[in-house]
């Protein structure tokens, strides 16, 4: 498809964290412990990518070699692709087929891509080995520019919907889901990491916010047409107002197969809810969309409003229900 791609302002590379996989999944799960992300001054520019996978591996690849150098060559100090970049297949228990360990061949070839452009890499959805032969995990990877996975994220929400004019999604039948929320930092800050349907559960969002001190919420999905014409943009800025953070929702976008397709729309939405970017085609949308991220804007939205120091433990309010 025709390549959409915008420019942004210049790039400034911030030192983050590349601590092994294993310790940085152990801080993330204790929210209560995390430390307030790290200052960085000026701005950073951001891509966010909108491709269509289908069940043809080596394709994928290529179209994600194409949108991580389209990346590269804007000064990008990230990409982030969406939910199933790897694989989307025609039935649903043919993930299973491609599933792997993170350390396994597949992901390898994209941690080398990370590498070789000197781009970190937001993996919204891998078909991750799950807990036994009918299930795998729907995993979000961050892969640093040294090709070392830093952070994952399981997904937590599974997309069991009958849509109405539209498919039967039942990921629960060949998915598990995940069991901890994960924040994990970035050269443009620290990332709150979802997948998708999460999108629809607001508490999760909080918790990222508060509770972990994420200042940008990855949306990485597959949403589909119904739905994302319905809801898709009306959610990212709603969680993006609420949370006074960045929002980037990369996006597949098309026709997959007969029986599936994707909504297209992949944007990134600063923290007063103003859409700076946005891949409007889903039929020939399949490139990159940039934006400048701006840790100071957002500290100011951030003292405009204070949320933070106004927000009360809702969980501790006694709740009652008048009836007739």
């Amino acid at each position: 498809g025709a390549s959409l791609l915008r420019s942004g302002a210049r790039l400034v590379r911030a030192r983050a964290s590349t601590r092994s996989l294993a310790s940085r999944t152990r801080t993330v799960t204790r929210a209560a412990a995390m430390e307030p992300p790290p200052k960085r001054a000026g701005v950073s520019k951001a891509a966010v990518g909108q491709m269509r996978a289908t069940n043809d591996v080596e394709a994928n690849f290529e179209t994600c070699s194409t949108l991580a150098r389209a990346a590269a060559s804007q000064g990008c100090s990230i990409l982030f692709l969406p939910e199933c970049f790897a694989y989307i297949g025609i039935a649903g228990n043919d993930a299973l087929a491609v599933m792997e360990p993170l350390d396994g061949p597949l992901m390898a070839r994209y941690r080398q891509l990370a590498k070789d452009t000197g781009v970190w890499l937001s993996l919204g959805g891998f078909p991750e080995t799950g807990p036994d032969a009918d299930h795998r995990y729907n995993t979000h990877v961050l892969v640093n520019s040294d090709g070392d996975v830093c952070a994952s994220y399981r997904k937590i929400h599974l997309f069991d919907v009958d849509i109405p004019n539209g498919p039967v999604l039942m990921e629960s039948k060949t998915a598990s889901p995940g069991d901890a929320i994960v924040a994990a930092d970035s050269p443009i800050g620290r990332l709150g990491m979802t997948v998708c349907y999460d999108l629809r559960f607001p508490e999760l969002y909080s918790r990222l916010r508060h509770e972990m001190g994420a200042q940008i919420m990855l949306v990485p999905s597959a949403f589909t047409k119904p739905t994302g014409e319905a809801h898709w943009e009306v959610l990212l800025r709603a969680r993006a107002i609420e949370t006074q953070s960045y929002v980037i929702a990369a996006a597949q976008a098309g026709v997959h197969s007969e029986k599936r397709e994707s909504y297209g729309h992949a944007i990134i939405i600063d923290p007063w809810g103003k859409v700076l970017a946005k891949l409007e085609d889903p039929d020939n949308g399949i490139g990159i969309a940039t934006a400048d991220i701006d840790l100071g804007y957002l500290e100011d939205v951030r003292e405009r409003i204070p949320v933070d120091k106004h927000r009360r433990k809702l969980e501790t309010f006694k709740a009652t229900v008048e009836k007739e």
